[in-house]
């Protein structure tokens, strides 16, 4: 089937409204959607009553409000359309207000002290913004989570608010530049999702991967990325067929899948959509690693999206191009032919310089995760300290602009390889910088740090809110001026001057950056309780009240839950490791070193040389007694965790105690991984997790 037939067909698109609601229903929703206006409630029941009509078409017979809690991954509660009539026949119904509000329990998801066991009551709102799709026979809505109070128990709802707090500073803005015809800014966004493929038989036999979803143990293979051969090779049979899978559901869902192709590790992949407005690219994104991880296992493999799953290669990140667009199809990003003379697009620039680095540890936070802890600062992973990447030419303009000095705009290269027989490609004005934060890439940002398996609403809600600020700082500036080109170029000026810091072309990697950075006055936040108690900073808590994009007690909440599941996460990977070694690593060993030491009595008995099995019986005991001693130190040390009721201290203990116990059992049990037998190793090794799928 030609995949534009098969492309939003599980989708109630406008194309659908168009055919399944009455003319002026359907004009009213359009307002919404494109226009941002409110919902008129008056036609919740018209829309409720097409949305089933078209459900039931497609074979659904559920609905359900699916919402994104502060747990990281989506819900849904699922309700059938029957309901028994007096004759005790049924009848198939969904109301208006069905489709608009839901009621969860709201103190069964992570609340941070919002929500306690006897105040239950929590709402889901529809977000008519984005489309309502079918999923497994299920009529799913797009909803926000919130309390009785009023509260966001969610991702989606401070993310929608994010988004209209820089739609209000971007049209005023606009309208200093004359542009009467914008009626709405949107920030979009294109995810890009890296993920690693294993075998579901080598995936059962290890216990980390299937509790925590990285190795916790696991010596080096012979093979790694070391040949750089793996990054964009010829897919395997196996994963294309996979592959093509995804793309046909990914697609009947609307979501714009795009890229695809082999990643720099072994065993890790990558899927590239094409941009969204930001809440449908988040719910987008969400329904990507769902799908991901289902359609794996139709292929006998499981999808890993922790962003570091093994040591010694490549994290998975996912890669946030973020920019802003107008409804009339404006890129307030985009630099034109001659960027020097573009002060709309350097003012746009300008903004987020000074919310970068004014705001640089909410971005940092945003994406502070244990697993993403792992993944910062090498493998093509950015560092823990934010920057921004300009490219040359942008560079040079800020400069000229900054020094009141003429700037000679550089003519297009074409490049030049040798060949008549190549055509001749245009140089782009800026290579590439892979170590860079937070890169500019033509006409948008790529934010590189947020993890593969971190919602994209994130860091998405802070660059949203801090940009934001900025801009109306700029509006409320600009809009008194009595000469308004001379306060613009003023106001670009005296911002790049402030905030000229925060750009950084070079390499991220290179141990003077770090020095640099913090003579440059550059946060340095490397663990996750570095970076998140800068969450309930009055500054930055005045800061989202005065965008009305979190209050102080949502602040609150998302710092207490966001500690709290730092320290649930490597709980959980700390007891895993205690099992596995205990359990596994320890009597696999012992039984080996037995087996060596009958072989060496007996040698000896015979007046055999027994120095093989003398040597390795000597090297892998060691080795055995030092694991042991670890194993009993990492125990202590879970006790002492469980029995720590603060928040703060527990995470500050996981980083400073835990976190170091775990890497010194990890080191003797991998020395030993290399020093006995294949056949007695409890679990499949790096070599056969990665080299798995032939």
């Amino acid at each position: 089937m030609p995949i534009t037939d098969v492309f939003a067909s599980n989708v109630f698109d406008e194309a659908k409204m168009k055919e399944y609601l009455a003319k002026d229903t359907f004009q009213e929703m359009e307002k919404t959607i494109r226009e941002g206006k409110p919902l008129n409630p008056k036609i919740a029941e018209a829309v409720a009553h097409g949305m089933k009509e078209w459900a039931l078409s497609k074979g659904a017979t559920h609905f359900t409000h699916w919402f994104q809690p502060l747990t990281g991954v989506t819900a849904e509660k699922h309700d059938s359309f029957l309901n028994p009539s007096k004759d005790h026949s049924i009848s198939l119904e969904f109301s208006g207000k069905e489709l608009v509000k839901g009621e969860p329990d709201a103190s069964s998801f992570p609340s941070g002290g919002l929500r306690a066991t006897f105040e239950a009551r929590g709402y889901t709102a529809w977000d008519p913004t984005s489309f309502v799709f079918i999923k497994n026979g299920v009529l799913c809505i797009p909803t926000a989570f919130y309390s009785y109070t009023g509260h966001a128990l969610d991702k989606k709802t401070p993310l929608l608010r994010s988004m209209d707090a820089i739609n209000t500073q971007a049209l005023r803005i606009l309208r200093l530049f004359g542009h009467e015809d914008v009626k709405m800014v949107r920030t979009t966004v294109g995810p890009e999702q890296e993920y690693f493929l294993v075998d579901i038989e080598d995936y059962k036999q290890r216990k980390d991967l299937l509790y925590t979803g990285r190795t916790l143990f696991g010596a080096p293979c012979p093979k790694g990325q070391e040949l750089e051969d793996h990054y964009f090779g010829t897919i395997k049979s196996r994963v294309q067929a996979f592959m093509q899978e995804l793309n046909s559901e990914l697609w009947k869902l609307g979501v714009y899948a795009k890229t695809e192709h082999n990643e720099v590790a072994p065993a890790q992949f990558e899927l590239a959509p094409v941009f969204s407005t930001t809440n449908i690219a988040t719910d987008h994104n969400q329904l990507t690693m769902e799908l991901i991880q289902r359609i794996a296992k139709h292929h006998g493999m499981v999808a890993l999206l922790h962003e570091k799953p093994f040591d010694y290669i490549n994290g998975s990140g996912k890669h946030n191009n973020w920019s802003l667009s107008t409804d009339t199809g404006m890129n307030l990003l985009e630099p034109g032919e001659t960027p020097y003379d573009n002060a709309q697009f350097l003012l746009f620039l300008s903004a987020v310089i000074k919310a970068v680095d004014e705001h640089q540890d909410l971005l940092r936070l945003s994406v502070a995760t244990a697993g993403n802890d792992h993944r910062l600062g090498a493998n093509e992973a950015p560092p823990a300290i934010i920057s921004m990447f300009l490219g040359d030419e942008l560079t040079e303009v800020l400069k000229a602009i900054e020094t009141d000095q003429p700037y000679g705009q550089k003519k297009q290269e074409r490049m030049r390889v040798g060949i008549d027989i190549l055509p001749k490609i245009k140089k782009d004005a800026t290579d590439r910088n892979r170590t860079s934060p937070f890169a500019f890439t033509g006409n948008k940002f790529e934010f590189r740090m947020p993890g593969s398996n971190s919602s994209i609403a994130g860091c998405n809600i802070m660059l949203n809110t801090a940009v934001a600020d900025v801009l109306e700082g700029f509006a409320d500036t600009l809009e008194k001026a009595d000469n308004f080109e001379d306060a613009l170029h003023t106001l670009i000026q005296e911002t790049i001057k402030d905030h000229k810091r925060i750009i950084f072309n070079g390499n991220g990697y290179d141990d003077s950056w770090i020095g640099e950075a913090e003579a440059r006055g550059l946060l340095n936040l490397p663990t996750t309780p570095d970076a998140l108690p800068y969450s309930i900073k009055p500054e930055n808590v005045e800061l989202f009240e005065r965008q009305h994009v979190l209050n102080k007690e949502e602040v609150y909440s998302r710092y207490e839950i966001n500690m709290e599941e730092y320290t649930k996460v490597v709980l959980i990977e700390a007891r895993t490791m205690v099992g596995m070694a205990r359990k596994d690593i320890l009597p696999a060993v012992s039984k080996y070193t037995q087996s060596l030491a009958d072989t060496l009595a007996l040698k000896k008995q015979t007046g055999v040389s027994a120095t093989y099995e003398k040597a390795n019986l000597d090297e892998i005991s060691s080795y055995l007694d030092k694991a042991y001693v670890a194993l009993q130190d990492l125990e202590g040390k879970v006790k002492t965790l469980e029995g720590t009721e603060d928040f703060e201290k527990a995470a500050n203990y996981v980083r400073d105690a835990i976190l170091p116990a775990m890497g010194a059992l990890r080191k003797p049990c991998d020395k030993l991984e290399t020093l006995v037998s294949a056949k007695v190793w409890p679990f499949p090794t790096y070599g056969k997790l990665l080299f798995g799928i032939i």
